[in-house]
């Protein structure tokens, strides 16, 4: 396996977690799985003031954290797979952070920022916005219970236009509309194939059969 540091992103509800621990067992491999227990979320998806802040930088703070405990493995011993990017932490400030929090917010990532490993590679799952709600809703996690197909809306928008311009490492864009890899066999092997093939720029991976 030629990328010893792999990271899976993708909007709320796609599927990274899942993704990765499944992957995990196929490459026997380390896992790094984003902390979703954000004591602040639940309030931010009721629409709290004062609550975006609170969810952002508590997020920012433990993914650096989870994120120097990567910088610090040998990586050359076992694969290492993350649920998440470190950037990924900057497309949630920009649509829910006002001004003068966004500029609080800048000074403290890009000290941050610049002590973070970067991936070898990064998979990017993508979903059309109806199927993202429909998985969200059947996870049933307490704190989203509050959170409105126009806020996901948004959240898949940001993500595409990200990764669109996205260039700091070789990446896999997954159309996962089609795919179910928790329930079919197949086609998590035909994913892990698609990840062996993997090499420099941007490839993109649509089922056979599928939509569009």
């Amino acid at each position: 396996m030629k990328f010893k540091s792999i990271a899976v992103e993708g909007p709320i509800g796609v599927g990274k977690t899942t993704f990765v621990e499944l992957l995990a067992k196929k490459f026997d491999a380390f896992r790094i799985l984003e902390d979703v227990n954000n004591p602040f979320l639940k309030e931010f998806y009721q629409d709290k003031p004062g609550t975006a802040f609170q969810a952002q930088l508590f997020f920012l703070l433990s993914r650096f954290r989870q994120q120097q405990e990567l910088s610090q493995r040998d990586l050359f011993s076992q694969i290492a797979l993350c649920d998440y990017i470190f950037p990924k932490d900057k497309i949630f400030a920009y649509l829910n952070l006002d001004d003068s929090e966004l500029m609080l917010y800048d000074k403290l990532y890009s000290v941050l920022e610049a002590q973070v490993p970067k991936p070898d590679l990064v998979i990017f799952l993508q979903a059309d916005t109806a199927r993202l709600v429909e998985r969200i809703r059947k996870r049933r996690r307490e704190a989203e219970t509050g959170i409105s197909e126009a806020y996901v809306n948004e959240v898949n928008k940001a993500y595409n236009y990200f990764f669109f311009h996205y260039s700091h490492a070789p990446l896999l864009v997954i159309d996962t509309n089609d795919i179910d890899f928790v329930e079919h066999e197949e086609h998590l092997d035909e994913l892990v194939a698609q990840i062996r093939k993997m090499d420099r720029g941007v490839q993109y991976y649509r089922p056979m059969g599928s939509a569009g």
